[in-house]
C-alpha cells in the first residue's frame, strides 16, 4: 500500500538499489508506531497543517485504540484489515477532509455532536455564540425559550438546553437531511423532550415568540469562497457557506423577521464573519433593535453580535 513506508525515506536502501531494497521502501507500516509515523509523514507531504496530530487520530479511530494504547501496544502488528481501514482514513485526510467528517462526530461544548455532509462541522468559534447567548441569561433556571435558525447539526440549541435545565426549544433548517442529523442528536444527547426541529426557509412556519434567539447564518461572501481552506470548501455545505455577493444575505433576512419572534426583553446572538460585526449591528438597529455587545472567539476577532428588542422601539424602516 502506497502511503506507508515501512522506514525513513533516509534510510539507505539495499546496495545497487535491487529489487527487494525498493520493496522494503514501500511496504506498510506492519505496527501501531510504524503507523503514526508513515500517517504523519503521508499527510505532511499533502499540506495537512497537523500533521502528527492528525496521524495519532486516524490510527485511534481506525484500530480502535485509545491515546495510551499507542504507547502500550506501539509494537502491535496490524492485521490486512487494519491497515486497509488505516490507509482509506489517510487518503481521506490527505485529500484534506477533515477530521471529524472521517470519524463522524465533532465535540463542541464538550458535547459529542454526529455529522453528515448534510450539516456545517461546528468549530469552536461558534462556541462564541452559545457563550454570549449564555451572557443574556440572568438566570439559568428559568423556563426559557430558544429558537435556533439553520440549525444543522443542532449544536448551539442543544449546547444551550444543555445549560439551561429549564428552557425548552426549536431548530429550524432548509434541508431536511440537516433536520434528521439535528433529531438524532437530540436523542444521543438525551435532549429530545425539550428540543423540537422543523424543516423549513428560516422562520416561515413560527408565530410565536421566544426568549433567545440564536443564528451561524451562512456569512462567506461569494468571491471569498475560493479562498477557503478545502477542509471548509470543499467538505462543507456549499448552502451552509454562501451569503450572497458580500456575505450579509441572510442577516437582512433574518434581521427582517426578528421582530415578530422577540418578545419585548428577548435576545438575538448572531454569529458573524470577521469584518462583519459592524454592519449586522446597522442591520438590527434598523429594525429597532439595541445592539448590547459582541462576543470574541478564541482568535479575539469578533464572533457574534448581541441585540435586545426593548419595549415601545420601533424600526428605523418603519
Amino acid at each position: 500500500m502506497r502511503g506507508f513506508p515501512d522506514r525513513p525515506s533516509g534510510m539507505r536502501r539495499a546496495a545497487g538499489g535491487s529489487r527487494a531494497g525498493r520493496a522494503a521502501s514501500t511496504a506498510p507500516a506492519r505496527t501501531i508506531g510504524g503507523a503514526v509515523t508513515a500517517a504523519a509523514r503521508r499527510l505532511a507531504q499533502a499540506g495537512v497543517p497537523t500533521p502528527h496530530a492528525d496521524g495519532r487520530l486516524l490510527v485511534q479511530h481506525a484500530l480502535g485504540v485509545d491515546r495510551g494504547g499507542l504507547l502500550t501496544e506501539r509494537d502491535r502488528v496490524l492485521d490486512a484489515d487494519e491497515r486497509a481501514r488505516l490507509r482509506r482514513a489517510v487518503d481521506r485526510r490527505a485529500a484534506r477532509e477533515p477530521i471529524s467528517r472521517i470519524v463522524g462526530v465533532r465535540e463542541f461544548w464538550s458535547l459529542e455532536f454526529r455529522l453528515s455532509p448534510a450539516v456545517l462541522d461546528p468549530r469552536p468559534d461558534s462556541e462564541a455564540v452559545v457563550e454570549a447567548a449564555l451572557s443574556c441569561v440572568p438566570d439559568r433556571t428559568l423556563p426559557l425559550s430558544v429558537l435556533d435558525l439553520g440549525t444543522g447539526s443542532g449544536c448551539l440549541l442543544l449546547a444551550l438546553l444543555h445549560e439551561l435545565p429549564a428552557a425548552w426549544g426549536v431548530g429550524i433548517d432548509v434541508d431536511p437531511d440537516a433536520v434528521a442529523v439535528a433529531r438524532d442528536n437530540a436523542r444521543r444527547l438525551r435532549l429530545a423532550d425539550r428540543a423540537a426541529f422543523l424543516c423549513s426557509d428560516w422562520a416561515a412556519p413560527l408565530a410565536g415568540r421566544f426568549d433567545l434567539v440564536v443564528a451561524n447564518p451562512p456569512y462567506i461572501g461569494r468571491l471569498d469562497r475560493a479562498e477557503l481552506a478545502p477542509e471548509v470548501g470543499v467538505y462543507d455545505p456549499p448552502m451552509a457557506l454562501d451569503g450572497g455577493s458580500d456575505g450579509l444575505a441572510a442577516y437582512r433576512r433574518l434581521s427582517a423577521g426578528l421582530d415578530g419572534l422577540l418578545p419585548s426583553g428577548g435576545h438575538v446572538v448572531l454569529e458573524v464573519g470577521a469584518g462583519q460585526a459592524d454592519a449586522v449591528e446597522e442591520l438590527l438597529r434598523a429594525r429597532g433593535l439595541v445592539v448590547r455587545g459582541r462576543w470574541l472567539d478564541l482568535s479575539g476577532i469578533d464572533r457574534s453580535v448581541i441585540g435586545e428588542k426593548v419595549f415601545g422601539m420601533r424600526s428605523q424602516s418603519e
